[in-house]
């Protein structure tokens, strides 16, 4: 393996496009989206060197119109799952004896085509399939998922070049090898980035991966697989399958070659993945690495000298934001009483003037939740909020599935720190408020570090630094991104590596060198020069 024969492009985290009228990004855009609309997509399954078609097609359509027909993907079955793992395996010894240059080539040439001639693809098949504004894809299927192919390639070339002391007569050196075996992604629908980059990223560090993404995020993925295909990754090394969890989980955690899970998605799914790993230790080669993002119950505390206007912002972007439908969102507020009506006034004035409806017309900021299933357990929280003694809504609470799925945002204010929806995840643009006593700053920390199982991400308001070191402290453990005077979302790789701890994951902090550490096996050399030629030592000569 070489190390540091070649220069690796400089870091850098993509600029963001603003879609501003007039501008050239925003006329491609809606070009390439009125194209997406024109077609039908059959999408199939990539293993080895093969689209695999299986003809039992499932139909994909906007969240915001599920009466438009955007194309199939073809659903595959246990067979799939294990011809893929076939191909894997069969590509993995040429894979990762590849010197890691080359590999971090294709990477590198994938997040070209991605800032390049592919953005305004990607972008639309992320705004169709996952209902996505604008600005919400761009910051997303843009920037996130070239910042990740990008700065992984320098966090590789910093793991490489980690090597230990030689001393006189030796030579030490350290292997970074690719795991034994095959890599399981698990991707979700909210993100096409942690879609690219739960299986891009092993397969940098020279693994063989099966990428299972879910069927609401299937469009955009299928664009990554092209992406991936141009940029020059050769055949069974990423595979994607389109077969349903059980049933693909079913024969990767059974194999004796897993190697590995890399997932984001709810911690239920989660700790079913780790015990059926656990029941099954004994039958694999290798002990399995497993790393996991799933849930979320953010939060923000405004203290009592916290700047009104900001904290209503912090809550209007960090909630509503792709209708909360991020791991990160802030589902629960906890504001003191003497700011409370200037920050309501000012959440109410935002609400009056945001839109909602689809994503071809630019102006709406509030898109659709993501499918019927989604939609139904949103409207379930919000309709008991309505029928409750403990809670009263404030703004929204209406919702419409006629034509898409539709929720109005929704804002809470609950009578008591234990209400259900300051407690429990709910994926949608849904924010609990709870007003307590502006000189109960402490007791209130207490209350937020024990509400919710969860430790994603949390934000604090405040304008007193002693309070802001407070707060800071005794929600240590409360959060694995905490931000101050700011929204608890918008983690930009290689500034804020992300992922949080208790029920919200292995906080392996994607987005940083710690991940890609979790994909390598090192191995030691120790290499002697001039070998000993007798067994005594000195000490063993004389008196």
């Amino acid at each position: 393996m070489s190390i540091g024969i070649f220069n690796v492009p400089a870091a850098r985290n993509e600029p963001v496009k603003n879609y501003a009228p007039g501008s050239p990004e925003r006329v491609e855009l809606k070009a390439a989206i009125a194209e997406a609309r024109s077609k039908v997509l059959d999408i199939p399954q990539y293993i080895g060197s093969e689209e695999v078609f299986s003809g039992n097609k499932k139909r994909i359509s906007p969240p915001h119109d599920h009466q438009h027909t955007l194309g199939y993907f073809h659903e595959g079955t246990a067979e799939d799952v294990k011809n893929a793992i076939d191909e894997a395996l069969k590509a993995r010894f040429q894979w990762s004896s590849l010197n890691w240059e080359q590999r971090a080539a294709i990477f590198l040439k994938a997040a070209d085509l991605i800032a390049g001639p592919y953005r305004a693809e990607i972008n639309a098949a992320t705004m169709l399939g996952q209902s996505k504004n604008a600005y919400q894809a761009e910051i997303d299927s843009a920037c996130e998922i070239i910042d990740f192919l990008r700065l992984n390639v320098n966090f590789m070339r910093e793991i490489y070049e980690e090597q230990p002391v030689s001393s006189d007569g030796v030579w030490n050196r350290m292997e970074y090898r690719a795991l034994e075996g095959f890599v399981f992604a698990v991707t979700p629908f909210n993100f096409t980035a942690i879609a690219g980059n739960l299986p891009a990223a092993p397969a940098l560090m020279g693994n063989v991966v099966l990428w299972k993404p879910a069927f609401t995020q299937v469009y955009s993925a299928n664009v990554i697989m092209k992406v991936f295909k141009e940029a020059g990754l050769p055949d069974g090394v990423i595979n994607m399958i389109l077969v349903d969890g059980p049933a693909a989980g079913d024969v990767v955690f059974n194999h004796s070659e897993f190697a590995g899970v890399h997932f984001t998605g709810s911690t239920k799914v989660f700790q079913t993945i780790w015990k059926t790993i656990g029941d099954n230790i004994s039958n694999y080669k290798s002990f399995p690495r497993i790393v996991g993002e799933t849930g979320g119950k953010d939060f923000i505390l405004a203290h009592k000298s916290a700047d009104p206007k900001a904290v209503a912002t912090g809550l209007i972007r960090g909630a509503f934001e792709y209708q909360g439908q991020k791991c990160s969102a802030a589902s629960r507020a906890y504001i003191p009483a003497n700011i409370w009506e200037e920050v309501r006034t000012q959440m109410l004035a935002d609400l009056a003037d945001i839109k909602m409806g689809g994503v071809e017309d630019f102006g709406n900021f509030v898109n659709a939740v993501i499918d019927e299933k989604s939609f139904d357990k949103i409207a379930s929280y919000i309709t008991n909020a309505q029928n409750s003694v403990d809670a009263k809504i404030i703004a929204g609470g209406a919702f419409d599935k006629s034509r898409g799925y539709f929720v109005q945002p929704t804002i809470i204010e609950a009578a008591k720190p234990d209400y259900v929806t300051l407690c429990e995840e709910i994926f949608g643009p849904v924010l609990t408020i709870y007003i307590y006593d502006e000189d109960k700053f402490e007791e209130i920390i207490d209350i937020i570090d024990k509400t919710s199982p969860y430790a994603l991400t949390g934000a604090v308001f405040s304008k007193d630094r002693y309070a802001t070191k407070y707060a800071t402290e005794k929600l240590v453990n409360s959060a694995g991104n905490f931000y101050i005077n700011d929204k608890p979302t918008g983690a930009v790789v290689g500034q804020q590596p992300f992922g949080g701890a208790r029920a919200s994951g292995t906080n392996d902090k994607a987005g940083s060198i710690l991940n890609l550490l979790r994909w390598v096996s090192p191995r030691a050399i120790k290499e002697t020069l001039v070998s000993p030629k007798d067994y005594r030592y000195p000490f063993l000569s004389g008196e």
